[in-house]
C-alpha cells in the first residue's frame, strides 16, 4: 500500500529554526540560507497546495523568505518556528489568490517541478501522488500536506488554517479514507 513517506521534523527542529530566526534578526544571511535549506520544500509544497500553480508558488516561496528577513526581529519564539513560517506562507498564498481570483487544477508538469528534496519518492510515485491528491478537496489537501511535509500537529494546523480542531481531525480522517479508496481503485 502507498503511504505518504515524508519524515516528520526531527526532535529539536523548531529550536534550531528558532536559532536561525534569531540570527536572521541580527542580519545573518547565512542563517537565512540555512533556514531556507531546511524548510523551502515544505514552504513550496504548502504554497503549491493552496495556489495549484507552480509559478505562483515559487513567487510565494521567495516572498515568504523576504518577509522572514524583514520580520525576524518581531518574531517571538514559542517553539513554533515552522508554524510561523507556514502562517506567512498561507497569508501570502491567500493574498495571491485574492489578487488573481483564480484557482485551477494543478498541471502534471507542475507536480514534476516539486523540489526533489520535498519527498524521497520516484517519478512514478509523484504521478500516483498527483492522482491521489486530486481526489481531495482543497482544505483536505492542505491539511494532509501540512501534516506530511511540515510535521505540524493537528492542533497547529487548526490554528494555522483558522479551523476548529475537530474539523481538522475529521477532514484529515476523511482525506485518508479517500486516499485509501483511490489507492485501492488504482491497484
Amino acid at each position: 500500500m502507498f503511504f505518504l513517506t515524508v519524515a516528520a521534523p526531527p526532535p529539536g527542529e523548531d529550536a534550531l529554526l528558532d536559532t536561525y530566526i534569531s540570527h536572521i534578526a541580527l542580519g545573518s544571511q547565512d542563517a537565512l540560507a540555512a533556514l531556507y535549506q531546511r524548510t523551502h520544500a515544505a514552504v513550496y509544497g504548502f504554497a503549491l497546495s493552496i495556489l495549484k500553480n507552480a509559478h505562483d508558488a515559487e513567487d510565494v516561496l521567495q516572498d515568504a523568505y523576504l518577509q522572514v528577513w524583514n520580520g525576524a526581529s518581531g518574531y517571538r519564539s514559542h517553539g513554533k518556528a515552522m508554524g510561523w513560517l507556514m502562517t506567512i506562507t498561507r497569508n501570502l498564498a491567500l493574498d495571491r489568490l485574492r489578487q488573481h481570483s483564480r484557482t485551477q487544477t494543478l498541471p502534471h508538469e507542475d507536480w514534476q517541478a516539486l523540489p526533489e528534496e520535498a519527498s524521497p519518492v520516484t517519478a512514478e510515485d509523484r504521478m500516483m501522488l498527483e492522482a491521489l491528491l486530486s481526489v481531495l478537496e482543497d482544505q483536505e489537501r492542505q491539511i494532509v500536506t501540512l501534516h506530511a511535509l511540515t510535521g505540524l500537529k493537528h492542533r497547529e494546523i487548526a490554528a494555522l488554517l483558522g479551523l476548529p480542531l475537530p474539523t481538522v481531525l475529521s477532514k484529515y480522517s476523511r482525506a485518508l479514507k479517500k486516499l485509501r479508496l483511490a489507492w485501492k481503485e488504482a491497484d
